[in-house]
């Protein structure tokens, strides 16, 4: 019976995924559960449209308003858009740079589950008296003035274990990308998204452990009597801001900066030549990282910091334009001269140029400190940073999901149905907020759950209503396309049939192994040198072996599990006679399962070589 046999039944598959350590199951479990947390995020955003589709309106009053309020913008940064991040990258980058698996593999899956028990335990404040409410930068001073339920403790507690599941993945990937290159493969031959993942893995090392400190000094104010954010007790406000948006900005950049990378790899793919200006595109996502850290301010243009403070860091903030610039024509000259294929990722790329850069455009005015003042707090803000992260981040996500759909899976996604999805999220993207920008200037404040008939705000409101649901219909569409690509066509190891980088090399999907043979590199764009020279196949830089593999862990589940735990327990601690062993039983399963960790000699198991040849002739004929 062989090591690697197909285990087949629910239970068995179940098992499979709570243990595994094998980064391309992990990427399933990030795709699954992060595109679960979008549709409830989605869900959040159309209850806020509807209440504010005609004035006076009451679906959503007052305090559940702004519960859901929050819940969006919580839900979507960093329980959708990281993990559909965190997916593509586990799923592609060890494919990429002709590695078997990531650096730490047991750590990858941690990471995997502190994220989605810190997702779960946030959202189980819905069913505990109430979602946290103090918008999704939780600001100390409405954070600490929340005392009707425990929400924001779920938000502190919740971001903090989903925070370290994110640290830790970057730790990962960053160790991966410097350690585990296939011969060849020098840094200036990475591909671009593996570029991407490698600095967003440095923004996420240093941008969230403020985050994590800002998130501490809260919990201690709220549930252990600290006074770091309160005034009357000497405390300061202003520095939760601060920690915030030291995270909060490079945050922004920890999700375009794969979205750019994502893009880059679909229109080299889809042109048909290699990227333009490789090295300028390197140099600018690397400039980009970081002047990222150097504009978190921005956002408190009116806090009154003073001038000073805040022509610096208006400064800063075009600046950030500039190598933005360089890739947006770097990927127009790519296009130029290409023998272009408008499949559905292309469709996405395309559209995301001009949506990107209409949201660059709003970000410069927005960097200028004294016209700020006027768009600081309006909908106008809201158009910015929806045209950066959805006409910037989703289409990336969407294309990836197309695009890398068939090495993930082994199914091709229906092109048509593909294209009948870009068309309704286009359409319904920009309908929605466009005019939300002309609702700003208006004078409609964010954040408020109704407004008054008679102010000129009810035809932009009704439209970006209407906006909202074609967005909706184009996830649905999705959806159906997903479920029917259970029986589409299969896909072959080139899924486009114009793959350039190594992923497209091997079977879809990959072996257990990934590589049978660790490739040589020989330049930029490998498959494409290797095709060019007529070959089939990659190049080997080793003769065929045995193959070390990681064995599962069950660990990774119950260490998260015990945090989930412990988390309950401090937040009715105060309150309730069994909050304080609840959290100490938790931190207990957590460290005890460290301590197993440390003390059971986990030694992997080989895949022997004639194995090997058998799954490398089934993956050939398959």
């Amino acid at each position: 019976m062989s090591t690697i046999a197909r285990k087949k039944g629910v239970g068995a598959v179940l098992w499979d995924y709570l243990t595994t350590v094998d980064h391309k199951k992990i990427a399933h479990l990030y795709l699954i559960s992060g595109g679960i947390f979008f549709l409830l995020g989605g869900l959040e955003a159309l209850f806020i449209r509807i209440q504010l589709a005609k004035p006076n309106n009451d679906f959503l009053v007052g305090g559940l308003y702004n519960e859901v309020l929050t819940m969006h913008g919580t839900t979507m940064i960093f329980l959708a858009a990281m993990p559909l991040v965190f997916a593509f990258m586990n799923a592609v980058v060890p494919l990429q740079i002709g590695a078997r698996d990531v650096a730490f593999p047991f750590l990858n899956a941690l990471g995997f589950w502190l994220f989605f028990f810190g997702g779960v335990f946030l959202n189980c404040s819905w069913f505990l008296g109430g979602a946290p409410d103090a918008g999704w930068t939780s600001y100390a001073s409405l954070a600490l003035d929340s005392k009707a339920h425990h929400g924001v403790d779920f938000y502190t507690l919740g971001l903090q274990i989903s925070g370290l599941g994110t640290l830790i993945g970057g730790i990962n990937f960053l160790v991966t990308i410097i350690n585990m290159r296939a011969p060849g493969m020098t840094f200036m031959r990475m591909p671009m998204f593996t570029w991407a993942t490698f600095v967003t893995s440095a923004l996420i090392l240093f941008a969230f452990p403020p985050l994590t400190v800002g998130l501490i000094f809260l919990m201690m104010d709220r549930l252990f009597g600290g006074n770091f954010f309160n005034p009357a007790a000497g405390g300061n406000t202003i520095i939760w801001e601060h920690l915030f948006w030291v995270f909060g900005h490079p945050e922004v950049y920890i999700l375009v900066l794969p979205a750019f990378g994502i893009f880059s790899e679909i229109f080299a793919t889809f042109s048909r030549k290699r990227l333009f200006g490789y090295s300028s595109m390197v140099f600018a996502t690397v400039l980009i990282a970081f002047l990222g850290f150097m504009v978190w301010a921005h956002h408190m243009f009116t806090v009154g910091m003073g001038p000073i403070a805040n022509a610096i860091f208006s400064v800063a903030t075009m600046t950030i334009a500039v190598p933005t610039g360089i890739k947006i024509f770097n990927w127009l000259f790519t296009m130029w001269g290409g023998s272009i294929k408008f499949t559905t990722p292309m469709h996405y790329a395309v559209a995301f140029i001009p949506s990107f850069v209409m949201g660059g455009v709003t970000g410069v005015m927005l960097a200028a400190a004294a016209a700020d003042y006027q768009y600081h707090d309006s909908y106008f803000v809201v158009a910015h940073f929806h045209y950066v992260i959805v006409g910037g981040v989703v289409f990336a996500l969407l294309a990836g999901t197309h695009y890398w759909w068939p090495k993930m899976f082994g199914r091709m996604l229906n092109e048509t149905l593909g294209k009948i999805t870009f068309w309704l999220f286009f359409i319904g993207f920009h309908l929605t907020f466009f005019i939300q920008h002309f609702l700003g200037l208006m004078g409609m404040p964010r954040r408020v759950f109704t407004f008054l008939p008679g102010q000129g705000l009810e035809t932009g409101n009704f439209i970006s209503t209407v906006g909202a649901f074609f967005m909706a219909a184009a996830t649905v569409v999705l959806l159906i396309n997903i479920v029917i690509s259970v029986k589409g066509e299969k896909a072959p190891a080139d899924a486009w049939g114009d793959g350039r980088t190594l992923e497209w090399a091997i079977a879809s999907p990959p072996p257990v192994y990934n590589f049978a043979q660790l490739p040589l590199v020989r330049g930029l764009d490998p498959l494409w040198l290797e095709k060019m020279e007529g070959k089939k196949e990659l190049t080997p830089a080793e003769p065929l072996g045995d193959i070390h593999m990681p064995n599962s862990s069950f660990l990774p589940f119950i260490m998260s599990f015990g945090l989930f735990v412990a988390a309950f327990g401090f937040t009715y601690h105060q309150e309730t006679a069994w909050g304080l062993p609840v959290g100490i039983l938790g931190l207990l399963i957590t460290f005890g399962s460290m301590f197993l960790r440390s003390v059971i000699d986990d030694h992997g198991f080989h895949i022997h070589k004639e194995e090997v040849l058998e799954l490398e002739k089934k993956g050939a004929n398959a």
